[in-house]
């Protein structure tokens, strides 16, 4: 089959990740938007350390840093009156090169990655849309819609990244099971008088809760809550009939609003992820409530996740049977997330008197607990940065070697900084302390660099055992955990998944 452009549908951060991995590899892609342009909204607003982990090996992760604002304390208010105040900075010390919560605006965002994608040389096509498309054992031929004109394209993959009501998800004819959280929330992009930029507020009563995070550098901030129930009658609301219940709860004075909207927050995963040679990410595949702003961060994991296997295949490295482990590893953190979020959610959102005794009474105890330990201030770091997710099960995944395992994130060791090879976006081998010549030998062969790093006690501190190699996938995970790396190791493993030297 000739190479053609992989089909990327939708543009918003998900797709742009998508389509950016590929083209840094040198995968041909087109990607198509049915809207005129851009977001102007500031949708998502939490980065993660694990996106700026991916960033980073794209090479602009300091830029994100650089436009976004670090969150640097929580302040928890009851009843409109502050209880407790929390010490955020670098929560993470020591697990991430990025050990902090980032606030950067959806559109701010998105228009930093579309840059990154011109400048790779791929240009998203506005305005376009797909009617149709349809399937063979040999690629994808799908029917795109612009200005009224018609336009049949074949590719050999199609990558539905267009949200929610996703047209790609709907053409496979995939159920998205889940379900609507009746009360009504509503989100404002607005500018404060005399507040903190750098605060998070989470606001607690009796009818639910707020939220208020710093979104942008110029004091716009973002308010996210539940609209009271004796307002939520169907009516069209504007930010001034919810304003006095906002500014009491999160105790703000609005200056002005740049953005309002009310929503109904839904929870559903798709059935499946792939059919043949199309997929669904991001948005097209899961959706779930904004506790913990793991939205954006997820479908940004499914790009790369994706992009690389997509990579391997059409060069040939690996076979395409590679791309059947997709789904396993991303749906199952997406049920796994969205019956999480639902749980917080519910407990935040839920009415009666339990729900109300935890949002007013437990919750703050809670709070003081997880941020005063700092074993639970690490876990909770790890869970929300999504550091954590891992793929024990994958067919990818093998092995052991200290505490590390065959589908774990490597650990970051600052120490070496051993995430910097990793910008290579290429499988690699890690050895901390003495690689033999065996292992050497073996590595050039199979075309795998290979890094020795000097033995430190900050590796031992991260888990991983002296001298056992470790191969790294590209997208920064653990395929090969090997703690006794003799004679071969590497060739049987790239054997079985069907590895070919470059």
């Amino acid at each position: 089959m000739d190479v053609a452009p992989v089909l990327v549908a939708g543009a918003g951060p998900t797709g742009l990740v998508l389509a950016l991995w590929l083209a840094r590899r040198g995968v041909p892609v087109r990607i198509i938007d049915k809207a005129s342009g851009p977001g102007q909204q500031s949708r998502a607003m939490g980065v993660h350390a694990r996106t700026l982990e991916f960033y980073r090996q794209l090479g602009f992760a300091e830029e994100v840093v650089d436009a976004g604002i670090k969150a640097l304390r929580l302040r928890l208010r009851e009843e409109g009156e502050e209880v407790a105040s929390f010490t955020l900075g670098d929560v993470g010390a020591g697990l991430s090169p990025y050990p902090f919560l980032l606030c950067y605006a959806q559109d701010d965002h998105e228009r930093l990655l579309g840059g990154k994608l011109r400048e790779a040389g791929v240009e998203v096509e506005w305005d376009t849309a797909l009617e149709s498309f349809t399937q063979d054992e040999g690629g994808v031929e799908a029917v795109l819609s612009r200005a009224g004109q018609q336009e049949r394209v074949r590719t050999p993959y199609l990558c539905g990244c267009d949200g929610a009501h996703s047209a790609v998800r709907q053409g496979l004819g995939i159920g998205f099971p889940g379900g609507d959280y009746e009360q009504l929330a509503y989100v404002a992009d607005a500018e404060l008088e005399g507040d903190r930029n750098d605060d998070v507020v989470i606001s607690l009563d009796r009818e639910g809760f707020g939220l208020k995070l710093p979104v942008r550098s110029t004091g716009m901030h973002r308010l996210i809550g539940l609209v009271p129930r004796a307002q939520s009658d169907g009516r069209t609301l504007t930010f001034e009939d919810i304003r006095p219940e906002v500014e009491r709860t999160d105790g703000v004075r609005v200056r002005s609003v740049n953005w309002f909207s009310t929503y109904h927050v839904h929870h559903r995963v798709a059935e499946h992820f792939q059919v043949g040679r199309v997929f669904l990410a991001g948005d097209a595949g899961h959706i779930h409530s904004p506790v913990g702003a793991q939205g954006m961060n997820t479908g940004i994991g499914d790009a790369v996740n994706l992009a690389w296997k997509l990579a391997e295949a059409l060069s040939g490295r690996m076979p395409p049977s590679v791309l059947e482990s997709y789904e396993p590893e991303r749906i199952g953190f997406a049920r796994t997330l969205v019956a999480t979020t639902d749980r917080a959610f519910q407990g935040v959102a839920g009415q009666g008197f339990g729900h109300t005794l935890f949002r007013t009474t437990l919750l703050p105890h809670l709070a003081g607990f997880v941020f005063g330990f700092s074993p639970a201030r690490r876990l909770l770091f790890r869970t929300i940065s999504q550091t954590r997710i891992a793929y024990h099960e994958s067919p990818l995944s093998e092995g052991r070697a200290g505490d590390v395992r065959g589908g774990d994130r490597l650990p970051w060791v600052a120490a070496c900084d051993n995430f910097a090879p990793l910008r290579d976006c290429a499988w690699q081998v890690h050895v901390y302390g003495e690689a033999s010549p065996a292992l050497r030998e073996e590595a050039e062969a199979l075309g795998l660099a290979l890094h020795a790093f000097r033995w430190d006690p900050a590796a031992d501190e991260a888990g991983i055992e002296r001298d056992a190699a470790y191969l790294i996938r590209p997208d920064g995970y653990v395929a090969l955990a090997a703690p006794r790396p003799e004679e071969g190791v590497l060739r049987r493993f790239t054997d079985r998944i069907g590895y070919q030297p470059p």
